[in-house]
């Protein structure tokens, strides 16, 4: 059988491009998207070409990322407008195949093997769209073609920015095998630091060890990863029909002020619990446990995670038991920073329950349909057309929709992947 010829395409610096494009006085000034210091979301989103000479780097606070570049362009996250070049990127897209992936706001994959007939080979494919985006939206975009998505999105990231890079059958092992095992895709950092502990040190390094010994080191992990070295990755494309199969829904937010108390933590909680129910309600899924997610004001990080009573897509329930793990499971000795709540353990909405004598299935029935009539009415007239008088009380902590903005990309596995 024929390999696959799969291209992964990634907007370079995109926030950072679109801005740029939108304001020629800055064009050549070095610049950065980043976040509101007044809701102590003040790092570096973004940042362009010239601003990265000067080492400012994603994630980095502002007053860091000035004193590196004084004369650094700070520019406000604008999201409306990079989801609207996000949509306008895809209609590319679709001239040359319909089998799009996204991967996140700036990136996707495309099956183009059905496509060279008409538009010629993967390679002259990807300088087509790689020319048009520049002309039509004025961004640069990298791309990498190759006979797997894993490849390919090795190869994105391999030359940048507006290039293109092909990891064949003939060349990924001169390529590809000498690159650092940490380029590829879910190898974190942890990950990365365990490979290092036993001498793999690059991609071949990987490629080439004993499964066995990968296996015994790394469990099953080890060997998908040995698999990905070695260009063994028959995961699909998947186009816009084919539904990804969620494996958990969860929001988190550094919060504008710290929570001192109860009342805080539990405002938080019903805020976040509401984008998460919503986003349960939208996939037509319950969830049957809680997670949460806890950071104080010294950066100690934390999780915890309960069972629910029973399947659940209700911001109330889900809030409720937010709490209830946050009070059994958590001594709360510093004020909280950041907070999440996370929904797992997932099942389909018309999947048969095991009924309970403790809980009132009628009125969680009544309560279904009331927050799916509430869901209906913020999509017609907006967030802020009902909202619980709860979350009035400081507008500045919880008067706003954490759901509007939910663009990070999905896992490209269904399985859980190292970190």
């Amino acid at each position: 059988m024929d390999d696959k010829i799969i291209l992964h395409s990634d907007l370079n610096s995109f926030y950072a491009s679109v801005e740029c494009f939108r304001n020629p006085k800055i064009r050549q000034q070095p610049v950065a998207v980043c976040g509101d210091p007044q809701s102590r979301h003040g790092i570096v989103l973004t940042k362009n070409l010239i601003a990265k000479k000067y080492g400012v780097s994603t994630g980095q606070a502002i007053w860091q990322a000035k004193q590196l570049c004084p004369k650094l362009i700070v520019v406000n996250p604008n999201y409306d407008l990079y989801l609207k070049y996000s949509r306008l990127t895809r209609e590319i897209y679709y001239d040359y195949t319909n089998q799009i992936e996204a991967f996140g706001i700036d990136e996707a994959w495309l099956d183009c093997t059905g496509s060279t007939q008409l538009h010629g080979s993967g390679e002259e494919i990807a300088h087509k769209i790689r020319k048009r985006i520049f002309k039509e939206l004025g961004v640069t975009v990298s791309i990498g073609v190759s006979f797997c998505k894993v490849f390919a999105k090795l190869g994105s990231d391999y030359k940048k920015p507006d290039a293109v890079t092909v990891f064949s059958r003939e060349n990924y092992k001169e390529k590809v095998w000498s690159l650092p095992v940490s380029e590829l895709l879910y190898v974190g950092k942890a990950t990365n630091r365990e490979m290092l502990k036993y001498n793999i040190k690059t991609i071949g390094d990987l490629a080439n060890a004993d499964p066995k010994y990968l296996y015994l080191n790394f469990g099953k992990v080890g060997i998908m990863l040995s698999r990905f070295a070695n260009g063994i990755d028959h995961s699909p494309v998947c186009t816009n029909d084919v539904r990804h199969i969620e494996k958990s829904i969860g929001n988190s937010q550094t919060m504008v002020r710290d929570l001192v108390n109860d009342e805080d933590v539990w405002v938080t909680f019903l805020m976040l619990s509401e984008s998460v129910a919503s986003r349960l309600r939208d996939n037509c899924l319950r969830c049957q446990t809680i997670q949460i997610s806890l950071r104080d004001k010294n950066m100690f990080s934390c999780e915890r995670q309960g069972k629910t009573q029973s399947p659940t897509c209700l911001s109330t329930e889900i809030a409720s038991k937010a709490m209830e793990i946050f009070k059994t499971k958590y001594q709360m000795r510093d004020p909280l920073r950041s907070v999440g709540v996370r929904a797992s353990d997932l099942i389909s909405m018309d999947m048969n329950v095991q009924m309970s004598m403790f809980h009132d299935f009628e009125k969680q029935d009544r309560q279904e349909k009331l927050e799916f009539a509430i869901d209906e009415l913020r999509e017609r007239f907006g967030y802020d057309c009902i909202q619980k008088g709860i979350l009035m009380v400081d507008k500045d902590l919880t008067g706003h929709n954490v759901k509007e903005h939910n663009i990070h990309p999905p896992s490209l596995f269904t399985d859980k992947m190292p970190v």
